[in-house]
């Protein structure tokens, strides 16, 4: 019971982690001249936005956005971007917009996956000396937060392989696609050819055609 009561303060330091980033981790589809937005509140002055997209199939996999803030303005844009994963300061408190548009495309649709995280950062006292722990600073929370380093560094990563593993079947669909209908526009070609040299033949060995009789 004692050791429980001794991690316990570290325990509920680690849940306040998990609960103090606010993500919402979406997959859109964007039709061609297709504008679609979402929204984020920031709730005080100086919380981190963490803006992660990537496009996994359409076209050449290419997509603009843009970020602005409550007054509408932008503070972050890109044309005929693949991906990104930015790390904002919110400086202004209210509902900050994450759109995508698909305006470069007339036929084929987007599929975008993204993250849009709002997260108050906990901050921790420096040390009063070199090498001395605060004490709001156990050596078990110094522990857990380089975890959570890890983990995100452990989450970019998969989103980058899910990503390339997207844009990769897309890419194969893509080409089964092409040399389907190619093999059957060939069929069709060869038939087409055939059924005409026979029609050839038999015009030019007619009875009826003097004009081509042997």
């Amino acid at each position: 019971m004692p050791l429980l009561l001794h991690f316990l303060p570290s325990l509920l330091f680690f849940l306040y982690l998990s609960i103090a980033v606010k993500a919402s981790a979406l997959t859109t589809a964007i039709a061609p001249n297709e504008r679609v937005c979402f929204y984020a509140d920031v709730d005080k002055a100086g919380e981190k936005i963490g803006f992660y997209y990537a496009v996994q199939s359409g076209g050449s996999f290419d997509i603009d956005f843009d970020i602005k803030d409550p007054n509408q303005k932008v503070i972050l844009d890109g044309e005929r971007e693949r991906q990104g994963d930015y790390v904002l300061t919110a400086n202004t408190v209210g509902e900050y917009s994450f759109c995508f548009e698909n305006d470069m495309s007339t036929l084929t649709d987007k599929l975008v996956d993204f993250d849009i995280m709002v997260e108050s950062e906990p901050r921790r006292e420096a040390p009063a000396k070199p090498g001395q722990i605060s004490e709001h600073t156990s050596a078990l929370e110094e522990s857990v937060f380089r975890l959570n380093g890890m983990l995100m560094n452990i989450k970019r990563m998969q989103k980058h392989h899910h990503t390339q593993e997207n844009r990769g079947f897309s890419v194969v669909k893509s080409t089964q696609n092409r040399l389907f209908w190619y093999a059957i526009f060939e069929s069709l070609g060869v038939i087409t050819m055939a059924v005409l040299q026979v029609y050839i033949l038999q015009t030019f060995f007619t009875k009826t055609g003097r004009r081509y009789k042997v």
